[in-house]
């Protein structure tokens, strides 16, 4: 699957893109949104609800990247989203990735971590339950 399939067009109009990918080495892609891209909450810092999006696309995107072999008809539903607010999120590049921690036929469990400068003190991190079921 290419990685423009990956990102959704939300994605795309909250200014999100893919930093990193090698789906040979079987890793989950690592998304940026750009501080000139992004909503601003208080001066100076992300919106939580911009974090948000940005950690649910990673999600998603990890998704879609592991069930690629199962064709383009599958329909990402989301069963229950949670994200924890660690510290706020300065005007500067923020990224996410997401780790798939079960992946079954009917239903998903990622967990996703959002990091600015530091990956070892994260911004946010989320956990998502998600149906997976064919569109047909």
């Amino acid at each position: 699957m290419p990685d423009s399939d990956l990102l959704t067009a939300y994605a795309r109009s909250l200014g999100i893109r893919i930093h990193e990918h090698d789906a040979k080495a079987d890793t989950t892609p690592i998304l940026v949104v750009d501080p000139e891209q992004a909503i601003e909450g208080r001066p100076g810092h992300f919106h939580g609800g911009a974090i948000s999006g940005l950690m649910e696309t990673a999600g998603y995107a990890a998704l879609r990247s592991a069930l690629s072999e199962r064709g383009p008809d599958l329909k990402l539903k989301p069963i229950n989203i949670t994200v924890q607010f660690l510290a706020a999120a300065k005007m500067d590049p923020l990224f996410a990735q997401a780790r798939i921690t079960k992946l079954g036929r009917r239903n998903a469990n990622v967990a996703v971590e959002c990091w600015q400068d530091d990956r070892s003190r994260p911004r946010a991190t989320a956990v998502m339950n998600v149906l997976v079921a064919d569109r047909g």
